[in-house]
């Protein structure tokens, strides 16, 4: 059964006019702004931080987002580790390209970013439609780059299959009132004004119709079940209530595979409870990927 990808990602998309066709990378404090040019010929930005000598984490953030929402885990992250952040095709401060925004372009990025690197193994730490961009990146192109993978908030195919969207099945007609609405409802802890109106911008900058594209990955649900199911790389799911049957299920069926529940927090739970995220996280990388 094919389900697009909004339905794996959040009950409701949009449509719409865009705002600010180029953004200006504005490092975060400690981090030094990169550039790379794809395969098919698109600038892509990152971020990067701590020591180059120890091991890689990428975090790959969802749909429209920049990877500097990812602050938190920045700053903590980059004392012991080299961290990228990534700005995928239209967001952040990544070139608005003339097409990719399907779940092989999306994933050709990713592999693209890891050559540009010339690093052998990298951690990648994927968040709601970043998990479905890092699945699709395995399955074109295998886990010979991959140390482990933390997969943030989205289904990873598995059983059972995400809530049906009911009345949410269209996009609203005024993209801008839509993000003002959608944004503020990832986070369940206050996130100033300033905060949410820089996100809620920055989002706006991806284009109505690449937006709905990223929505509407054309694969089946069992082709991201495919993909994790094809590495035996360490993996730690962590998930929301909502995705509680599918973390149940990957513990079990999966070996290697560790999962975490965030109730109390929104989508963007590593915001919300910064402290328990990364100490989970750190947790796993010490105990799956440095005592190997």
């Amino acid at each position: 059964m094919k389900l697009p990808a909004f339905a794996l990602i959040f009950a409701a998309i949009l449509a719409a006019p865009w705002v600010t066709p180029e953004a200006s990378a504005q490092s975060l404090p400690g981090t030094t702004d990169h550039y790379f040019i794809t395969s098919d010929n698109v600038r892509l930005h990152y971020d990067e931080a701590g020591p180059k000598s120890a091991p890689t984490i990428i975090f790959v953030p969802g749909w429209t987002i920049p990877a500097w929402i990812f602050a938190p885990q920045i700053r903590a992250f980059s004392a012991h580790y080299h961290v990228i952040a990534f700005d995928p095709r239209a967001q952040g401060a990544s070139q608005i390209a003339p097409g990719g925004y399907n779940q092989d372009r999306r994933g050709q990025d990713i592999g693209d970013l890891i050559t540009h690197l010339g690093i052998s193994k990298v951690t990648i730490i994927g968040w709601s439609l970043g998990v479905l961009d890092t699945l699709a990146y395995i399955h074109n192109s295998g886990d010979s780059h991959i140390a482990a993978l933390v997969l943030v908030d989205n289904s990873v195919g598995d059983n059972p299959p995400p809530a049906p969207l009911g009345q949410h099945h269209h996009y609203p007609t005024e993209h801008a009132a839509f993000m003002r609405a959608f944004i503020p409802g990832m986070f369940q802890t206050h996130q100033s004004p300033a905060y949410l109106n820089r996100l809620i911008n920055a989002c706006l900058r991806v284009p109505a119709d690449d937006a709905r594209l990223l929505l509407a990955y054309p694969v089946p649900r069992t082709y991201w079940r495919e993909a994790l199911f094809s590495t035996s790389v360490p993996v730690l799911y962590i998930v929301r209530p909502h995705l509680t049957g599918q973390a149940q299920n990957l513990a079990i069926d999966r070996p290697n595979s560790q999962t975490a529940l965030f109730p109390k927090a929104g989508h963007a739970l590593f915001v919300d409870e910064p402290a328990k995220f990364n100490a989970l996280v750190m947790n796993f990388i010490k105990t799956k990927v440095l005592s190997r």
